[in-house]
């Protein structure tokens, strides 16, 4: 795993001040602290920082062809790299490296663009051809590696692994942008394309962006989607030798490594069936690493450690108070822009541990997407029958009223939340999920902005983003669409910038076997009731790993990874909530109505609301202004 960076001059061939790409590089240098290296000529500088895992005696960065006239920076695996090499050879191309990069390069002279539709892994890579003139942008199907750019007013194109190596440039303008934020209010990130910059913008994962000197900067190109056909014609017994099939196949590539690895180990069904399949096909034992919270509520280390002890795993348990909220401040450095899912506490506690044991980690992220794992699909399911039974001409204005006239009642189960449920039935179905999923919903939204922050957004809303994936999703399966819209928006954007950003902080790689498009191509083809059964998500998932994890782990409440926020806010983090969303710097960006911070404040205090997760999100936004936007330029 490592870090990259880039200018690229797409007027002409003005100097690139040498200087500035080293700062650049170095922003990043908690991804890749083995080696660095930068590669200079007029108009073009690549940097790159290194962490070593496979090829480690000559798999430096920039890596170049036979003649240097290509040269590539890559952040990522390519783990089907070993077969593209003979292939490769076989039309010609000189190998000096045993490393994935080097694949690349050739890889590009032999297919150009198209390119990417032969790797198989998590990448995010620039290419810069001298003899085409041309400087490639990629990254993978999935997004689990980032890739920001900008164009600067000068026509000078930034591109790097994280926001901070742009803002090291000097030259990005610290402008946020309006729907950005709103996005971020809604949805606890920034969704692809845009970042919190105006002058940035994030390339969506399955896209390519490829520009030429002395020509207008293009649009990304899409190069893969995701179609759920749901045609499978295999009965469950198939589908479930075939599934076990495939987990195994994909979690063999991700266990190539020259260094340490290992896996996260939750107790969840994702992460246990990823350390079940590694220890059938290792001859030494797993290296495994499990957080566990002091608070009951949270702690899901009894059945991590009952997975460890069958399979007899090298474990490794941290323990970690429940009050261990003083990341706040790290965390807004990490991200470089607003990030509200505070499960990225122990996310990054859990990577601080593992990197003390390995280099590499397995992880289970991507299986509640694609198996169908999440509460609120059922959920969802259940409204969408309900939805079914009216149009929506009916239902708008009946149960929208509803809605408005009955009572929150947070204290209640979901299914009990009448208020919710008639608020979802008087949307469609898109609109139904984007409004279960948002952490401020949109009437909150309207009470949180000021008048004159809703001028500057002139009528965006966030919903807008699932709308316009919706329209690309080519299902109207209930399931389908809203499995097809996280992956598009909320494991992008919120799980692997979650995962990136934790463990690239320590220097440390995860890789996901649950995320290989090859999988996910597979699933999509599959019934929704292979996933969703009843009241069982996750089937086909949980019914092909009953030989190999105990009916506790598999088929227990889903627990997740949370943290006491509530508790927090009304005890020892009060003081600091008060301070930072009634004080002076939300208040000084005139966006936001101090009256309803102030309810939001006293509600969630004297115990009539429970208002954490608006407050956290807030809480985030205010650590972002003070870490990213008032510190860290470039002097």
């Amino acid at each position: 795993m490592c870090g990259i960076t880039g200018i690229f001059d797409t007027r002409g061939k003005r100097d690139i001040d040498r200087e500035i790409l080293h700062r650049m590089n170095e922003s990043q240098f908690h991804r890749g602290p083995d080696e660095g290296g930068l590669h200079v000529e007029p108009g073009v500088g690549l940097g790159h920082r290194r962490l070593s895992i496979i090829d480690l005696s000559t798999g430096q960065q920039p890596l170049y062809n036979e003649d240097r006239s290509v040269c590539v920076v890559f952040n990522g695996e390519i783990y089907n790299y070993r077969e593209l090499i003979p292939e490769l050879q076989g039309l010609g191309h000189v190998f000096h490296t045993r490393s994935d990069t080097e694949v690349i390069v050739h890889a590009w002279e032999a297919w150009g663009e198209s390119c990417v539709d032969r790797f198989r892994g998590m990448f995010a890579f620039a290419l810069w051809d001298r003899n085409r003139e041309t400087l490639f942008l990629a990254r993978d199907r999935l997004g689990v590696k980032p890739l920001f750019y900008a164009l600067l007013d000068d026509g000078s194109f930034l591109f790097g692994s994280e926001l901070k190596s742009l803002l090291a440039h000097g030259g990005l303008r610290r402008e946020i942008d309006p729907c950005a934020v709103e996005e971020y209010f809604a949805l606890g990130y920034v969704a692809e394309p845009r970042s919190i910059f105006k002058q940035a913008k994030k390339l969506p994962p399955a896209h390519t962006l490829s520009l030429r000197r002395g020509q207008p900067a293009g649009q990304p190109r899409e190069y893969w989607d995701v179609r759920f056909t749901l045609d499978n014609p295999l009965n469950t017994t198939e589908a479930c030798a075939e599934l076990a099939h495939r987990l195994e196949e994909s979690i063999r590539l991700r266990m190539v490594s020259e260094v340490p690895l290992g896996a996260f180990l939750s107790g969840g069904v994702d992460s246990s069936a990823v350390v079940a399949v590694m220890a059938g096909l290792s001859n030494s034992p797993v290296n495994t690493c499990s957080i566990g919270f002091a608070d009951p509520a949270f702690n899901e280390s009894e059945f991590a450690k009952m997975v460890a002890d069958r399979y007899r795993t090298n474990h490794h348990l941290d323990m970690v108070e429940s009050d261990d909220f003083d990341l706040i401040d790290t965390l807004a450095g990490l991200y470089d822009e607003p990030y509200a899912d505070s499960s990225a506490i122990p996310t990054y506690r859990v990577c601080q541990l593992a990197r003390k044991h390995v280099t590499v980690a397995l992880s289970g992220d991507g299986g509640d997407e694609s198996f169908g794992g999440y509460r609120r699909y059922r959920l969802h399911l259940m409204e969408e029958r309900m939805r079914a039974a009216l149009p929506l001409s009916l239902r708008r204005p009946l149960f929208g009223t509803l809605g408005k006239i009955y009572p929150k009642a947070d204290w209640a189960p979901r299914v009990f939340r009448a208020k919710t449920t008639f608020e979802g039935m008087a949307r469609s179905s898109v609109e139904a999920y984007f409004h279960s999923v948002s952490i401020l919903r949109a009437p909150m939204r309207q009470q949180l902005y000021s008048p004159a922050f809703k001028t500057a957004l002139g009528g965006y809303d966030a919903k807008a983003v699932f709308s316009r994936h919706a329209g690309k999703a080519g299902t109207d399966d209930p399931l389908a669409l809203i499995q097809y819209l996280d992956l598009k928006t909320y494991l992008v954007g919120d799980i692997n910038t979650k995962v990136d950003r934790a463990s690239m902080a320590h220097s440390l790689e995860v890789r996901e076997p649950l995320m290989d498009h090859e999988l996910v191509e597979w699933l999509a083809t599959l019934r929704s009731s292979d996933k969703i059964r009843g009241q069982e998500g996750k089937y086909l998932l949980k019914k092909s790993m009953e030989p190999l994890l105990p009916d506790e782990v598999l088929y227990r409440p889903k627990m997740g990874f949370a943290v006491p926020l509530a508790r927090w806010f009304r005890g020892p983090l009060k003081q600091r909530v008060e301070e930072s969303i009634l004080g002076s710097r939300l208040a000084d960006t005139g966006w936001f109505n101090r009256d309803y911070l102030q309810h939001l404040v006293t509600a969630h205090n004297n115990g009539s609301r429970d208002y954490s997760a608006s407050i956290w999100t807030i809480l985030m936004f205010d650590a972002f202004l003070s870490n990213v936007m008032e510190q860290g330029r470039p002097s």
